[in-house]
């Protein structure tokens, strides 16, 4: 029962979803499933996200209680997940103070430290892709030396100073990047991954519809 029910729901669902997209879900009632199990799964994932607030505040919870190594940290961490999370269940009629329109308190914690710490996360982050560049792009081979030409060419392209700097030699450099290296090469590469992917999926996707992928049921 606890196997064959979430199977015969997956193999359903799957189905049907399937089966809709080659009809039109304005004339027929096989199409307008589709939506339908959309908007179920939006709901589903409301919930889910609502099970993994719970879950981290009861594990940051747990770790203040015993007072684990870093525990202040998670104190914090809840302070900040309330803060949050309680304005936006708000109307904006309880705004100015409360509520989520602007100049609320929601908006402050949103503008003045959400937003700038993402961004400080982001950009330390660029550290650490310059650092693995410089020990991914090392000219030991033809092949290494030519993507690291490119990408070097690539880096500069992206920023003013790099652009200014490439906009010295005759050529057009920046213009011959965008045509042959990002709309050519780079283009073709992306392509080539999505089609990966997209197989990948779809082979995934039939092995949780035939049953032979039981992992979502904690099942290898």
């Amino acid at each position: 029962m606890k196997t064959g029910v979430p199977v015969a729901v997956s193999f359903v669902a799957g189905l049907i979803m399937v089966v809709s997209f080659f009809f039109n879900e304005e004339t027929t009632k096989v199409g307008g499933l589709s939506q339908e199990l959309l908007n179920w799964l939006i709901i589903v994932g409301g919930f889910t996200l609502l099970l993994g607030v719970v879950s981290i505040t009861r594990v940051n919870w747990s770790g203040v209680r015993q007072k684990k190594e870093g525990w202040i940290y998670k104190v914090f961490t809840l302070i900040s997940i309330f803060a949050m999370a309680l304005p936006s269940l708000l109307p904006e009629s309880w705004s100015p103070l409360f509520g989520r329109s602007a100049g609320s308190i929601y908006d402050w914690l949103f503008v003045y430290l959400q937003a700038p710490m993402m961004a400080t996360m982001f950009a330390t982050l660029a550290f650490y892709i310059a650092s693995a560049a410089y020990r991914a792009f090392r000219a030991r081979s033809a092949e290494a030396t030519l993507l690291l030409i490119t990408a070097t060419l690539v880096m500069l392209w992206r920023v003013p100073m790099g652009e200014a700097f490439l906009n010295l030699f005759p050529g057009d450099i920046p213009a011959w990047l965008n045509t042959y290296i990002m709309n050519g090469a780079n283009l073709a590469v992306q392509r080539g991954i999505i089609i990966g992917a997209a197989l990948g999926a779809s082979s995934m996707s039939l092995r949780i519809i035939l049953g032979i992928e039981r992992t979502y049921m904690g099942k290898g």
